[in-house]
């Protein structure tokens, strides 16, 4: 018989099965994180509103229940976008789609050098060639914003050169005041210098005529061409995205454009970043970027034949390569699709060809100045001058491609747009010499240039070698180091003298009693 309040009974099944069964209502669901606290709301929630046929609505007051729960625990106020890159830039870019007020006055109706770039990019869309349809918008829209900023005579957009941190998007133009801005910026060059040559006078007159001077010349350097010829006969804007502010590039000079043309480098995307290389290079990115430019135009800038002709002028001049302005042939009806594709005679380059001095004209750089003349009638020693070399004349504007040099790769490559469709297909021609180069045909033409700015060089580039060391002054006997004498030695080169003038004296009092004898 067991005593009263033995803990060791047997407890009852049906509270055991009871427990049990709450036990596994308290699990929490996988998916809703809901246990059977969510049943004993949605009771509760019966019991407080008694709802008429409560059966038949017991799941949608259970579903409300769950959506109170999830909603409660939601905060309402959204937190504050972080202003990133991405977010910058559409800031800049928002003007872009803003319309000026002085666009509504005579729309469509005076004369713009904004280029029709949606037209062109269909078209190079044929080609295989692009940057897509939203890029080619922005790109539309910031080129109006610069003509509307400048005073252009002329735009085009030129491409885009990629770099390692961003990327240049390039427009060529000409400008309206060309003569007056040249003029205006000379002047402003002469001022500066003046005033600076005035504040180094006071401090630096006196001690420069204490020191010695130098008779030193450096040779000659190549002049730059003027601006609206040349390599300098356009100007290059340049922005790093659609709606960033247009930066204008220096002009080029012959000694930026003959370095390029030793060194391989990336650009970085920054115009003021330095041009670490070697053979030095003068100057940084942004006139690294410009003397590129200048290579890549002369080389991959082309157009059908006879679309350009010679002015009258300039056809009578008998220096076959002095011609550097010509004119759209009003005359021309085009050239057919097929013959353009077969033969690169039908494609002529429409920029000047660069020489070796960097220059699209030789330049004589030994010619005396007057002074100089001047000097040498008075008879002061001049250094012997290096010979000069020989004027390179290069081919003259609108030379066929089929005459291009070609050693172990073709520089050219011609396509068809469609060969299914051949009476509606463009024909465009490639630069292999200059890869993202294209140029297409159908009764109007244009150039674009889309790349990494490097030449194509056929075999593995090899860093020029720095120049011999000079040699060492040559040792001579007068100004060879010698150890110092010895005691013994300095008392023996002092008794030789005196050995020989005594010997010396002796002789002449010989030489005396001979001749008296005589």
């Amino acid at each position: 018989m067991e005593a009263p309040g033995d803990s060791s009974s047997d407890t009852d099944p049906r509270q055991q099965a009871a427990l049990n069964f709450k036990a596994f209502l308290l699990k929490s669901s996988t998916k809703t994180n809901q246990n059977y606290d969510h049943l004993a709301r949605v009771l509760t929630k019966v019991m407080d509103e008694r709802p008429p046929n409560a059966v038949d609505v017991f799941e949608d007051i259970s579903l409300q229940v769950k959506a109170n729960q999830l909603q409660d625990n939601q905060s309402t106020l959204r937190s504050i976008p972080e202003n990133n890159a991405a977010f910058a830039l559409a800031q800049e870019q928002k003007a872009l789609f803003i319309r000026g007020a002085g666009d509504e006055q005579e729309e469509g109706m005076a004369e713009t050098p904004l280029p029709n770039l949606v037209e062109q990019s269909f078209f190079f869309d044929q080609a295989e060639v692009g940057l897509g349809r939203e890029e080619t918008q922005r790109i539309f829209l910031a080129l109006k914003q610069l003509v509307d900023t400048q005073h252009l005579q002329r735009c085009r957009f030129w491409g885009k050169i990629l770099g390692r941190e961003a990327n240049y998007i390039v427009a060529e133009v000409e400008c309206r005041d060309e003569e007056e801005e040249q003029a205006e910026e000379t002047q402003k060059d002469e001022e500066e210098e003046e005033a600076r040559d005035e504040d180094e006078v006071g401090v630096g007159v006196h001690i420069n005529d204490l020191l010695p001077k130098s008779t030193y010349k450096p040779p000659p350097s190549v002049p730059m061409e003027a601006r609206s010829s040349g390599t300098n006969k356009f100007s290059y804007f340049v922005c790093r995205e659609p709606g960033l502010p247009w930066v204008r590039l220096p002009d080029v000079t012959p000694a930026q454009i003959v370095v390029a043309r030793q060194i391989r480098k990336l650009f970085t995307g920054h115009l003021d970043a330095p041009i670490i290389t070697y053979p030095p290079f003068p100057g940084n990115e942004a006139n690294y970027l410009r003397a590129q430019i200048a290579r890549i135009s002369a080389g991959t800038q082309v157009s059908p034949l006879g679309f350009y002709v010679f002015e009258e002028e300039e056809e009578e001049e008998a220096e076959e390569g002095a011609r550097d302005n010509f004119i759209e042939n009003p005359e021309f009806e085009g050239i057919p699709v097929p013959d353009m594709v077969e033969s690169l005679s039908t494609w002529v380059h429409h920029v000047q060809h660069i020489n070796k001095q960097g220059r699209c004209v030789w330049v004589r750089i030994s010619e005396k100045t007057e002074e100089e003349l001047d000097d040498e009638a008075e008879g002061e020693e001049r250094e012997e001058e290096p010979d000069e070399p020989e004027p390179e004349v290069g081919p003259p504007l609108l030379t066929p491609l089929s005459e291009d040099a070609v050693n172990n790769t073709p520089p050219w490559s011609t396509r068809i747009s469609s060969n299914l469709i051949p009476e509606y297909a463009i024909a465009y021609v490639r630069s292999n010499l200059w890869p993202g180069a294209y140029a297409y045909a159908s009764g109007n033409f244009e150039n674009i240039y889309i790349g990494w700015g490097l030449k194509y060089l056929g075999e593995p580039y090899t860093p020029p070698m720095p120049p011999t060391p000079q040699q060492e002054y040559p040792s001579e006997p007068e100004i060879t180091e010698v150890l110092d004498p010895s005691v013994e030695e300095e008392q023996a080169l002092k008794a030789a003298p005196e050995d020989q003038q005594l010997s010396e004296e002796e002789n002449e009092g010989q030489e005396e009693e001979e001749e008296e004898d005589d």
